[in-house]
């Protein structure tokens, strides 16, 4: 699948000249993460082999069955996540991928909560200061916090 999303990345950056992007939102949750926890499983070996064969290689990303010749335009691919140590240790290393760490602000994550409860009617500047210290926030609790219905999983970083 990621093979497939590559390519036609690609091609929409060939064939519209409009830039395109792969992204793969917390990654370290799933497939990304290396620990005594996680089963390392078939699924997961591919998914890693998969994008270390495309950071390696960005412009000859083939699909099963078949060969094409033509170099493909290079997609950037954008991996969140919260903890990153998790990760297969050769994915991450310097020069297969760049990393950029964030710790957003005060004035950040009122954003970024506002964007999530716009509808909701929360006191957003509350909300935020209901955890200072806590780089990445469940949205479960803090509806449990202010006894909000809602049932997403999502992250505040």
């Amino acid at each position: 699948m990621i093979r497939l999303r590559y390519r036609e990345a690609a091609e929409l950056i060939k064939v519209r000249g409009k830039m395109a992007v792969l992204m793969i939102n917390d990654f370290d949750a799933g497939a990304g993460r290396m620990d005594r926890g996680t089963q390392y499983t078939v699924n997961t070996q591919l998914v890693h082999g998969t994008l270390m064969n495309i950071a390696d290689r960005p412009t000859d990303v083939q699909l099963p069955g078949s060969y094409d010749a033509n170099p493909l335009h290079r997609v950037p691919i954008i991996v969140t996540g919260n903890d990153f140590s998790t990760l297969y240790a050769p994915l991450i290393r310097d020069g297969r991928m760049v990393k950029f760490y964030s710790r957003p602000d005060r004035e950040d994550r009122i954003g970024i909560v506002g964007g999530i409860f716009a509808e909701d009617g929360l006191e957003i500047e509350q909300l935020v200061d209901a955890f200072p210290n806590r780089p990445s926030t469940s949205l479960v609790h803090c509806d449990r916090a202010f006894g909000t219905n809602r049932s997403s999983s999502s992250s505040i970083m």
